[in-house]
């Protein structure tokens, strides 16, 4: 009898929700909403994670927003619904971006160019709240030395920087060069094969 009431009182305190099932949807959809909203006002520089009080601020987000999302439920039915609710508006999300590229633009953002043939755009970085030494440690994470070697440089709206060098990379003509010698052998072996015997 003991063991049946305990088996029961567990499995309540597991599955049983105190809030409706309206509400556990709608919370994680309202506050998954929010933070694509302030994630775009304050910019891209969030998602780049450039300095350890970038990634601070992401780490405290989910646990800031945790219990707007689950609210005062901890069952497990509780939580296998606010996460249909988070993956489905996602979903959506992603589906709606992926056939307007309009919205995607005011969603995301655009491309800022940081670096134009090796000249820093100072009113980019200002706009993106980048300093140039930040912007340097990007660039020498792509191997190189410092600004004129850098054609361009891009930071992408979801947070990722592009380089772009001017001369291309010693791999890239070595490449190039493999290319250009695999196309003289075939017009050899081509003509190989044209020669009457």
């Amino acid at each position: 009898m003991l063991v049946s009431m305990l088996h029961s009182l567990v499995f309540s305190h597991m599955f049983q929700m105190p809030l409706p099932i309206l509400e556990k949807l709608a919370r994680p959809v309202i506050v998954y909403l929010v933070l694509v909203v302030l994630l775009r006002i304050f910019g891209k520089r969030e998602l780049a994670q450039l300095n350890p009080f970038d990634l601070v601020v992401l780490l405290s987000l989910s646990n800031t927003v945790q219990n707007a999302i689950i609210g005062d439920d901890n069952s497990v039915t509780g939580g296998i619904i606010g996460a249909f609710g988070l993956l489905a508006i996602n979903w959506l999300v992603v589906r709606v971006l992926f056939r307007s590229r309009k919205l995607t633009r005011v969603l995301e953002g655009r491309t800022t160019i940081l670096v134009r043939n090796g000249q820093i755009d100072e009113r980019a970085l200002s706009r993106e709240s980048l300093t140039r030494e930040e912007l340097l440690d990007v660039i020498h994470r792509q191997g190189f030395e410092d600004f004129r070697q850098v054609h361009r440089c891009e930071l992408e709206p979801n947070g990722t920087f592009y380089v772009e060098a001017f001369d291309p990379s010693a791999a890239d003509r070595h490449h190039a060069e493999l290319l250009a010698r695999l196309d003289a052998l075939t017009r050899e072996v081509a003509a190989l094969r044209a020669e009457p015997i």
